[in-house]
């Protein structure tokens, strides 16, 4: 007799998280999930002893590190997982979860790029190959990642969690013509500059680090906090062109907003490539561009039916076409089984 799959998940699990999104996705597409949350480890609050420790020394907190370890054990030894999935659990004991109580089967998750130094660490590196699985996002990962001696590997593409991207009110009449919400990047700044310059007090920029990077803004757009979990959608709802701007650092040629702007209804303006052409149709169901001179022509003819038009097609597309947390769930099980759905052998 089978049953469902018993998953041990290990992330970042703070509300809005794509962690915490694909821990849920499990659990949607009919695993039995036990998570340790492990925000501490990537994020530790701010100025308690565990940022002040990695702040001086580096690194993480060894005593946080041990706390986190011996849940994860604990939760393995107690609900005996037949998988433990792991999203970017890189600055973790990588001995320990390769050998867990049960000997589950281990599939590392990576959002980033894993050749970015940034996204690894040495001990995740010289352990890489002891997954069962390593699960990326970017497709250009894969032949390295081979390369690299990983056994076994799967390119998974982002996704949207209908729990936080979803149609949604407006909080106020006012609709911004132009609107990004995500990270701060220096190479983001330029294209802003130029924003503002041609559309002063039409753009709104909701994000991170923005103010503290740049405190004397940026000319005629307006730089708010980021948005997430439910107040991801109002905020794209209050937006009529919604600029999906790709991470240079990861060689992105599709991201998390990919999904998640047009799942929440919004007007995807994004920058042409190859997968952003293979999920949406450009001109019919999003508006797709090569540099910020085609860019600022696409906003400068933009008209608001249009843009209603292409949003609600865009929105259709990516929310009749299997592109939830849910279903890259069970891809990742798929390739684990053979199987489509989350069921296992007994």
């Amino acid at each position: 007799m089978n049953k469902h799959a018993r998953v041990l998940f290990v992330g970042d699990l703070w509300r809005g998280s794509n962690a915490k999104s694909l821990a849920d996705g499990f659990a949607a597409a009919g695993a039995d999930v036990v998570t340790v949350d492990t925000t501490g480890v990537a994020s530790p609050a701010l100025g308690s002893p565990e940022w002040v420790y990695r702040k001086v020394k580096g690194r993480r907190a060894p005593w946080l590190l041990n706390r986190v370890h011996a849940r994860i054990h604990a939760a393995a030894d107690a609900f005996r997982p037949q998988f433990l999935v792991c999203f970017k659990s890189i600055h973790l004991d990588q001995d320990l979860l390769l050998h867990l109580p049960g000997n589950p089967v281990t599939v590392h998750y990576s959002p980033d790029d894993v050749s970015n130094p940034a996204n690894t660490t040495p001990a995740y590196l010289a352990a890489e190959a002891g997954w069962d699985l390593v699960v990326t996002t970017k497709r250009h990962n894969v032949g390295e990642l081979r390369a690299r001696g990983a056994r076994a590997v799967a390119f998974v593409r982002s996704a949207y969690d209908p729990a936080w991207h979803h149609l949604s009110y407006r909080p106020s009449p006012r609709r911004w013509p132009i609107g990004f919400i995500g990270n701060y990047r220096p190479d983001r700044v330029e294209v802003f500059r130029r924003l503002g310059a041609a559309f002063p007090g039409r753009c709104v920029i909701h994000g991170p680090y923005w103010r503290r990077a740049l405190p004397r803004g940026i000319p005629g757009v307006a730089v708010s906090a980021g948005r997430y979990a439910e107040d991801f959608s109002t905020t794209v709802a209050g937006i009529q062109a919604n600029l999906v701007l790709l991470n240079s650092d990861n060689r992105d040629t599709h991201t998390c907003r990919s999904f998640e702007v047009p799942a929440a209804g919004g007007l995807f303006v994004g920058e042409r490539t190859t997968e952003h052409q293979e999920l949406l149709t450009d001109g019919r169901e999003c508006l797709l561009f090569d540099g910020e001179d085609e860019l600022l022509d696409i906003l400068g003819s933009l008209a608001p039916a249009a843009a209603t038009r292409v949003a609600a097609a865009g929105h259709h597309r990516v929310t009749t076409s299997g592109h939830t947390y849910a279903d890259r769930a069970r891809q990742i099980m798929g390739t684990l089984t053979g199987r489509t759905e989350l069921e296992v052998p007994a």
